[in-house]
């Protein structure tokens, strides 16, 4: 996203500080973030279809499929403030891999600036919305669809309990 200049929802918070500079207006800046977070939304539907459709979470014996589906209960059944809280912690970490990644010149010099803020925000199981809006439906369609174990029942309105605190949480993070 950083190196091909694509826009990430979590990324794209830190549009708070033109905001802050009165570069740009309230408007404009909840504009960015709407339309950002739809066409993510919308592309992590589109993974998450594509690798469904790809048997991916077959392999292994149908081990990966029930880990989706063993990660995705854990986030819909977490509380509105630990989801919140994580996503403040996620969202920080990644604004300073864009910021680091906005110091080097070349592409090598972003990569190795990015590495350690994202790889610290999974390692630690922060909740990153964008990821989210991949893995839960992921989740909902191998439940659906897929040739797995039963699990907790993986449903929109779950999906919709881990996303609003994480979303809320990411845009804290990214914009603090």
């Amino acid at each position: 996203v950083i190196v091909a200049g694509a826009e990430l929802f979590t990324g794209n918070n830190l549009l708070v500080m033109a905001w802050a500079d009165r570069k740009i207006s309230t408007l404009e800046l909840l504009r960015s973030w709407v339309i950002v977070c739809i066409g993510n939304f919308i592309g992590a539907l589109g993974l998450a279809l594509l690798v469904f459709l790809s048997h991916h979470p077959e392999l292994n014996n149908g081990a990966i499929g029930r880990e989706y589906l063993q990660i995705a209960a854990a986030k819909i059944a977490m509380p509105f403030w630990t989801a919140f809280f994580r996503g403040v912690l996620c969202n920080a970490l990644v604004c300073l891999a864009v910021w680091m990644a906005l110091a080097g010149r070349s592409v090598v010099d972003k990569v190795v600036a990015i590495v350690v803020p994202i790889s610290a925000f999974v390692a630690a199981g922060f909740e990153h919305s964008v990821a989210n809006m991949y893995f839960i439906p992921m989740a909902m369609l191998l439940q659906q669809y897929g040739d797995v174990d039963a699990a907790p029942a993986i449903t929109w309105m779950g999906f919709l309990h881990n996303l609003l605190p994480v979303l809320l949480g990411n845009i804290v993070g990214g914009s603090v």
